[in-house]
């Protein structure tokens, strides 16, 4: 057998990269102008290579009964790792992917192709404006995951925004967001403000020296109208090889500390990483 090699090929909003893992015999990863966007083992698409990634597949391992369908919602595609994950963790599921560049899908579908009767289904299309045209209460799980280049959208980051969100979810559903910030985390606490002006419940999950300002880094917002459940995300997340902290209810109104809901005049893409802060050579 040969061994794969990498496919680089111009898609809508960049240069995108395949490139083999040399470890794991059908292991990919994709990147979008050098900076990581997913990781998919074709033969283990429960297994989560990246950090974040993990920490999201540990709050929907938390959601529900364990294994039964839910219907969710990704904002952003990449290679498609969490749909593979649900579809495998959770069969039956129903999912919606929407992702903006179509060329970037095409390249995904063609070289990391789905599953047979996964229940995945793919749209091409604006994020914000694919979610404002969402029926109402449709979803159990929104999964945001967007980043143009290495920034989440401005238009993804504001009060009119998470209320269509809200609006899409059903009463038990469950928000989740990866976000990237440094201190002083002006970026997530106003995330963190935003999501609180409509939701009940809200966690925190990152690295604790991400927490402690002492680098850039991934965080995971979790949103709710329900309690969360806290105690079974924290040892999950401890467990893991980078463990990771949850913050929750008083320690999320300290973070947040006087930040405001961010309206759509104001809202700002995330900031722009330091170099090297994920990038891929």
């Amino acid at each position: 057998m040969t061994d794969p090699i990498p496919v680089t090929r111009k898609v809508d909003f960049g240069l995108a990269k395949l490139m083999p893992d040399v470890d794991r015999r059908r292991a990919w990863l994709l990147t979008v102008d050098g900076a990581p966007q997913s990781y998919v083992d074709l033969d283990a698409p429960a297994y989560l290579e990246f950090e974040y990634a993990r920490r999201l597949g540990h709050v929907l391992d938390t959601l529900a009964q364990p294994g039964s369908p839910l219907d969710v919602l990704h904002l952003g595609g990449g290679g498609l790792t969490l749909p593979r994950y649900l579809a495998a963790t959770r069969p039956g599921s129903r999912q919606d992917v929407v992702e903006a560049d179509r060329a970037l899908l095409e390249l995904v579908v063609e070289h990391l192709p789905l599953p047979h009767g996964a229940g995945i289904a793919l749209h091409t299309a604006d994020a914000r404006a694919w979610l404002e045209s969402a029926p109402a209460d449709s979803a159990d799980v929104l999964v945001a995951d967007v980043f143009g280049g290495s920034r989440v959208p401005a238009h993804l980051t504001s009060l009119g925004y998470a209320r269509e969100a809200e609006r899409v979810l059903r009463q038990d559903g469950v928000y989740l967001a990866n976000l990237a910030d440094a201190a002083p985390f002006a970026f997530l606490r106003s995330q963190l403000a935003t999501f609180a002006a409509l939701f009940a419940e809200l966690a925190l999950i990152a690295e604790p020296g991400v927490l402690r300002g002492r680098r850039f880094g991934n965080a995971v917002l979790v949103a709710a109208h329900h309690p969360l459940d806290v105690p079974a995300l924290a040892r999950l997340t401890a467990a893991d090889a980078f463990p990771a902290r949850v913050e929750h209810g008083p320690g999320i109104r300290r973070f947040i500390a006087g930040a405001r809901p961010v309206r759509d005049q104001e809202a700002v893409a995330s900031p722009e990483p330091p170099e090297g802060a994920f990038g891929v050579g």
